[in-house]
């Protein structure tokens, strides 16, 4: 719940990519990532976030039509 956290890899099976590769990607478009609630099989798309007060860009899903820190909460990858 630390406003200084943040998402430095996100990763699946066999494989793990750093926060500037995934923001680079989907800049890019050239991938897609998301999460996936494994009780409703909902997809929460993971996107990038540009602060406009400096800090730097992060990334945030998205679901039911707002921004969330969820991706917090899940556990740190291998």
């Amino acid at each position: 719940m630390s406003r200084h956290e943040h998402i430095t890899y996100i990763g699946g099976v066999n494989w793990k990519w750093s926060r500037e590769m995934v923001i680079q990607s989907i800049e890019l478009k050239t991938n897609t990532f998301y999460v996936l609630d494994p009780f409703t099989g909902q997809k929460a798309y993971v996107g990038v976030v540009r602060p406009r007060d400096g800090r730097s860009p992060y990334l945030q899903t998205y679901a039911d039509g707002k921004w969330n820190d969820n991706l917090l909460s899940l556990p740190q990858c291998p």
